[in-house]
C-alpha cells in the first residue's frame, strides 16, 4: 500500500443541478467543456494531478499546500475574467476547497480521512471563494498566501471541529497582469479581479500566451486572417488573399466567379474559407458582375474581384466595438487599462449573439490566446456568420504550437467539418516548435501535428 502527504483540492460549479435542469445536453455538455479549458490547465500550471472529474466537480492533489491554494485563487480570477462580459445565467461560478494530510494513493484514486475532509469543507464552501483547513495554514507558506479564519465547524462524519480559513479580497498586494501595465487607482479597484491577479500573474508572466504588448501584438497580427486589422495588416491580409485565389485562376479554374459553396469545399487553410464565406456575402449584382469579368479577362479580373471584396471586407468589418478592439493593440500601461476597459463597455452594448466572439478578440487584442480561444469556441454555435469559426481555424497557423493545440481541440470538439482542410495541412505539415518542451500553459510537449492527427481522427468516427 502506497500513502503520501498530499494537498487535497476539491471544486465544483454553484448550481450546477438546478442549471442542467433547464438547459439542453448539448448546452450541458458545452458548459462542462469550457469549465474543463479554464480550470484544467490552472492545475496542471502549479503542479496539480487531477485525479478525478466527474460532472462538474474536480479532486487535484498537489505536492505543495501552498500551490494548491494559489490554485484556487487563480482560477477565481480566471473566471471573473470571463464572467465579466457573460449573462448571468451563462457564467460559471465555483468552490475551492483545500486540505492536506497522509493519503492511500491507488492506481488513478486516493482515500483516506484527509479526502474526506477536504469533500465536506468544500460543501459548506461559499461560490467564488477559496476555503482551507488549519493543517494547510500551518502548512503552506504564509507570505505568498494571504488568509483569514473563517470559523470552527463540525463536519459531518469527522471528530472534533475543523478550523477553517479563507483566503481575503483584494487589496492586499495587488499584482500587475503584464510587466508594462501600472498598479491601479482607488477608483479602479473595482475594476480588478477578487484577488487582484495575485497567482494568475504567475502563470502568466511565465507564458508565451500573456506577454508584453508588442508580444501581444504580434501574436495577434499572426494567422491566415487578418483582414480588419490595421490598414497595413489589412493590407496584406488582401494581398494573401490575391495570392490565393489568382493561384486557382492561373490553374484554370475561375473560381472567383463561382458560387462561394465551390471554393469553401476546396479550401484547405482559413483564408480560403474566409474569402468564400465574404463572397457569399456579396449582393447578386456584384458576384454576377465578377463572374462575367473573371469569364472575359482571367487574372486581371481575378485581382479586381480580390479588390473589391477587400474594400468591402475592411467597410464592413468596423462598428464601435471592433474599432475600440484595435485600439487596444500596442498599447501600454495605464493607456492599455483605459481603452480595454472602453472596449468591454462597448461590447456589452452589443448583441447577446456577437460579444463572445468580440470578447475573443479583445483577448487576443491583449495576447491572451487561451481565452481567446475559449470564446471562439463558444461564439461559433452562435455565430451566423462564421467570423468565430474561421477565426478558430486561422489560429491553427499561429506560430506559438500552444494555440495552435487549443485551437485544434476546440475545433476537434465543435465537430467542425470546414476545418477539415486546415487540420490535415497541420497534420501533414505540422508547425514551429513541434515536438519541443512547452505544451500548454507551459507545460509538457507541444505538439500540434499530432493533435491535428488526432482530432481528424475524431472527425472520421462522426
Amino acid at each position: 500500500m502506497k500513502t503520501a502527504n498530499l494537498a487535497i483540492v476539491f471544486t465544483d460549479i454553484k448550481g450546477f443541478t438546478e442549471r442542467t435542469s433547464r438547459q439542453t445536453l448539448e448546452e450541458n455538455q458545452r458548459l462542462l467543456q469550457v469549465h474543463e479549458a479554464l480550470l484544467a490547465p490552472l492545475f496542471k500550471a502549479f503542479g496539480g494531478r487531477i485525479i478525478k472529474s466527474i460532472g462538474d466537480a474536480f479532486l487535484v492533489t498537489f505536492e505543495s499546500p501552498t500551490q494548491a491554494v494559489l490554485s484556487g485563487i487563480a482560477i477565481q480570477d480566471r473566471l471573473w475574467h470571463h464572467n465579466r462580459q457573460l449573462l448571468e445565467d451563462e457564467q460559471i461560478h465555483v468552490r475551492v476547497a483545500v486540505n492536506v494530510g497522509e493519503v492511500r494513493v491507488e492506481a488513478n484514486d486516493i482515500f483516506g480521512e484527509p479526502v474526506n475532509i477536504a469533500a465536506r469543507v468544500e460543501g459548506i464552501t461559499e461560490a467564488d471563494e477559496v476555503f482551507f483547513t488549519e493543517a494547510v495554514y500551518l502548512s503552506m507558506n504564509k507570505a505568498e498566501v494571504p488568509s483569514q479564519e473563517v470559523g470552527a465547524f463540525e463536519l459531518k462524519g469527522i471528530p472534533g471541529k475543523i478550523r477553517v480559513f479563507r483566503v481575503p479580497r483584494a487589496p492586499y498586494r495587488v499584482l500587475a497582469p503584464t510587466p508594462d501595465a501600472v498598479l491601479p487607482s482607488p477608483e479602479e479597484a473595482d475594476s480588478l479581479p477578487p484577488f487582484g491577479n495575485l497567482a494568475l500573474a504567475r502563470v502568466e508572466s511565465s507564458l508565451d500566451l500573456g506577454q508584453r504588448a508588442a508580444a501581444g501584438a504580434a501574436a495577434v497580427g499572426q494567422g491566415a486572417v487578418a483582414v480588419g486589422q490595421r490598414a497595413a495588416a489589412g493590407a496584406a491580409a488582401v494581398g494573401q488573399g490575391a495570392v490565393a485565389v489568382g493561384q486557382r485562376a492561373a490553374a484554370g479554374a475561375v473560381l472567383v466567379g463561382q458560387r462561394a459553396t465551390v471554393l469553401g469545399k476546396q479550401a484547405r487553410t482559413a483564408t480560403d474559407a474566409l474569402w468564400a464565406r465574404t463572397y457569399a456575402k456579396l449582393p447578386p449584382a456584384i458576384t454576377t458582375k465578377v463572374s462575367s469579368t473573371a469569364a472575359g479577362w482571367g487574372v486581371c479580373a481575378v485581382l479586381l474581384a480580390v479588390v473589391l471584396l477587400g474594400g468591402w471586407l475592411l467597410v464592413n468589418s468596423g462598428g464601435p466595438a471592433m474599432r475600440a478592439i484595435r485600439d487596444v493593440e500596442g498599447a501600454t500601461g495605464a493607456e492599455k487599462v483605459t481603452r480595454v476597459n472602453e472596449a468591454k463597455r462597448l461590447i456589452r452594448q452589443e448583441d447577446a449573439d456577437q460579444r463572445n466572439y468580440l470578447n475573443g478578440r479583445l483577448e487576443e487584442a491583449q495576447g491572451n490566446m487561451g481565452a481567446a480561444v475559449v470564446h471562439y469556441a463558444l461564439a461559433v454555435r452562435k455565430d451566423a456568420n462564421g467570423r468565430a469559426e474561421a477565426r478558430l481555424i486561422s489560429l491553427l497557423k499561429h506560430e506559438q504550437c500552444a494555440v495552435r493545440t487549443g485551437a485544434v481541440e476546440a475545433l476537434a470538439s465543435l465537430r467542425l467539418e470546414s476545418a477539415r482542410g486546415a487540420l490535415e495541412s497541420l497534420a501533414d505539415d505540422g508547425g514551429p516548435n513541434d515536438g519541443e518542451s512547452g505544451g500548454f500553459l507551459g507545460l509538457g510537449t507541444c505538439d500540434s501535428k499530432k493533435a491535428a492527427q488526432s482530432a481528424l481522427k475524431r472527425l472520421a468516427a462522426d
